[in-house]
């Protein structure tokens, strides 16, 4: 049942959409604030996400990867803080941080709860009258198809963009065939840990689509995969050309994993295991006659015998439960306008994103926010620091300390050729053409096999 009520009644709960490393983290600077959050995951377990590359090493050290609220409200829980120079696994993240930072939230946080819109109270993306005075309808469906409206003073969308892969085509649009071949394209690095991934693509022509740090993941998996069954083969398409920065800072990066995963990609084309396609935009997919794919360039080159396609060529947010809201989203990104200059990778190098808090992501719809990697829109760069850096400052706004929400807290480390910071990425975005300096991605491990879900 919900009551009438406005969006500064103390009572309502401010709304935390998707309980990952972020969405905890705001709900521990909300409670820390005195504010009552309301976390909502669509997932059975918290950190539903992560759990989806449990197998991968972050890059990123324990000390990188911890919140400073959320560590506060760990502590009377008994929680002992992992070594804050080992490097965690997102398993390890997951059951070691995130698990127990959502059992100590008890009933703030509830498991399989999607939200299906958000809007103000009686008051559609049109109507002005009294529209900040009524609070928030957050519409939601359960795991039974059950339906509810909650109300809330406040809306932090902390959902990620993991669910919402880019598709193959270079105008950002599915392609003629892709919707139909869909069962033999992947839009994330397998994990040739598990017996059916490696049934799926040992002995196969496999085209890889992308020119981030997830394609020279991919690249250095299926390397590994070759050398053990040589009919295993990469087409590796790009979309742009190779050039001297193709493969990242190498030996010269100061994080030394990051730079290695760029000389294994290099490798892997050295070797023969993979061959660059360059310059190709597909336009379509279609079937051979022997029941193989046929990837189809705008320039009319045909990419035939294909078994298997992995398209790494980004994520976008998820908007289309937040229609009803008035957002102040770049035209490009999809990132809130004041912060999107910041993190545009038209123009953006390593190093040149600063710490930001509710200034640069408020929207001219008072009280909701869009963190984390939601926050970037499809920009491919984000660091688990700038989020919990994020929510502090928006936490800090919501109980009315506007001092302390413009004040940055947050100094982020050096790292990189390019002065960039130790980071979490959820994906990358190929990078386009005459981007930054930063080609050289942030990495993590596989089984000792560098690979990486996001660039610098």
């Amino acid at each position: 049942m919900t009551t009438s009520a406005t969006t500064h009644d103390p009572n309502l709960p401010v709304v935390v959409i998707g309980a990952g490393p972020v969405g905890l983290a705001a709900a521990a600077h909300l409670l820390e604030r005195g504010i009552e959050p309301l976390v909502l995951e669509a997932g059975a377990r918290p950190g539903a996400t992560v759990r989806e590359w449990a197998h991968v090493r972050l890059f990123s050290p324990w000390s990188e990867v911890t919140d400073p609220a959320a560590e506060k409200l760990l502590a009377p829980t008994g929680w002992v803080r992992p070594d804050g120079a080992s490097y965690p696994t997102g398993g390890d993240w997951a059951e070691r941080y995130l698990q127990p930072l959502a059992e100590a939230l008890g009933d703030h946080l509830r498991l399989g709860v999607r939200v299906t819109g958000v809007s103000r109270a009686g008051r559609d993306r049109v109507v002005d009258a009294d529209r900040e005075q009524q609070p928030f309808t957050v519409h939601v469906t359960d795991a039974d198809g059950g339906e509810e409206r909650l109300l809330a003073r406040a809306v932090i969308d902390a959902s990620g963009t993991w669910a919402t892969p880019s598709p193959l085509g270079a105008d950002g649009l599915h392609v003629p065939g892709e919707r139909a071949a869909a069962a033999r394209i992947s839009y994330r690095v397998p994990d040739l840990r598990t017996a059916e991934a490696r049934e799926r693509y040992a002995g196969k022509r496999i085209a890889v689509l992308g020119s981030g740090a997830s394609a020279f993941t991919a690249l250095a998996q299926f390397a590994q995969l070759s050398a053990e069954d040589p009919g295993t083969h990469v087409l590796w398409v790009l979309r742009r050309g190779l050039g001297s920065d193709t493969f990242g800072g190498g030996e010269a990066d100061q994080l030394p994993e990051r730079g290695a995963l760029g000389l294994r990609a290099k490798a892997a084309v050295e070797a023969g295991h993979a061959t660059a396609v360059t310059g190709f935009r597909t336009s379509a997919v279609q079937q051979d006659g022997d029941g193989r794919l046929a990837l189809t360039g705008e320039d009319g080159r045909r990419l035939e015998g294909v078994d298997e396609v992995v398209a790494l060529t980004g994520f976008r947010p998820d908007l289309s439960f937040l229609t009803e809201l008035r957002l102040g989203l770049d035209e490009r990104l999809q990132a809130p306008v004041e912060l999107a200059p910041l993190i545009d990778p038209n123009v953006h190098s390593c190093g040149t994103v600063y710490p930001h808090g509710v200034k640069e992501l408020t929207h001219p719809e008072q009280d909701v926010y869009l963190a984390g990697m939601k926050s970037y829109g499809r920009a491919p760069t984000f660091l688990a620091l700038t989020g919990y850096e994020q929510v502090r400052s928006i936490a800090a706004a919501l109980a009315g300390d506007h001092e302390a929400a413009s004040r940055v807290e947050l100094t982020l480390p050096e790292t990189g050729v390019c002065g960039g910071a130790g980071l979490f990425d959820e994906e990358e975005t190929e990078e386009p053409e005459g981007g930054g300096c930063c080609a050289a991605p942030a990495t993590l491990q596989i089984d000792g096999t560098t690979t990486s879900p996001g660039k610098c």
